[in-house]
């Protein structure tokens, strides 16, 4: 997928693109919600390699060339439900410039437009008032609180610590995403 809006470029990674990765990968504030912690460089390598042959993984770069961060999208359920799911993880020093809300939105015309797309959903934890204001400014709707529905650390004794999410979703029909461009999008 090579999508373009007015200030990024949404790619496939790159295997070279470890170093990048490693700048918010690394990053506490950056994965805080994830579930892995921050990565190595060495792990970070490896994640972008994977990356690189895993079409799930979009990387969001600024129009120069510069990795700021990465979508995730997948499709859920059997072919015929036509849904997906939808993540993000941005570099903390580039917060606040509005790259994410402008990569979800290309992603969410993407997946509408182009893919034939029904539902796409999104989960995020409730603690994550950043992320789950994105999914609002994008025209998502919340659909449900998830009580203790994921877990992805546990405690010394071995148990799991479990976390409640959030989820978020939009339907083609509702989708009021912005209209694509000629040209500016081509894969």
């Amino acid at each position: 997928m090579n999508l373009t809006t007015e200030r990024l470029l949404l790619r496939p990674f790159r295997a070279d693109d470890g170093e990048a990765l490693h700048a918010y990968l690394s990053h506490p504030d950056a994965v805080r919600y994830e579930p892995y912690g921050p990565h190595t460089r060495q792990e970070s390598a490896r994640a972008a390699a994977d990356r690189a042959h895993d079409e799930r993984f979009v990387a969001v770069c600024l129009a120069d060339g510069t990795l700021v961060g990465n979508l995730y999208v997948a499709p859920e359920g059997p072919p015929q439900w036509r849904t997906w799911t939808v993540g993000y993880v941005m570099n903390p020093g580039h917060w606040g410039h509005g790259y994410a809300t402008e990569a979800v939105r290309a992603l969410l015309t993407e997946l509408f437009v182009v893919r034939g797309a029904h539902r796409v959903v999104a989960r995020c934890d409730p603690r994550n008032t950043a992320s789950w204001r994105l999914l609002v400014r994008v025209g998502m709707r919340r659909e449900a609180h998830v009580l203790q529905g994921a877990s992805f650390t546990t405690a010394p004794d071995g148990t799991p610590v479990w976390h409640d999410t959030y989820q978020y979703a939009v339907l083609a029909s509702e989708w009021g995403g912005e209209a694509l461009e000629p040209g500016r999008m081509d894969g």
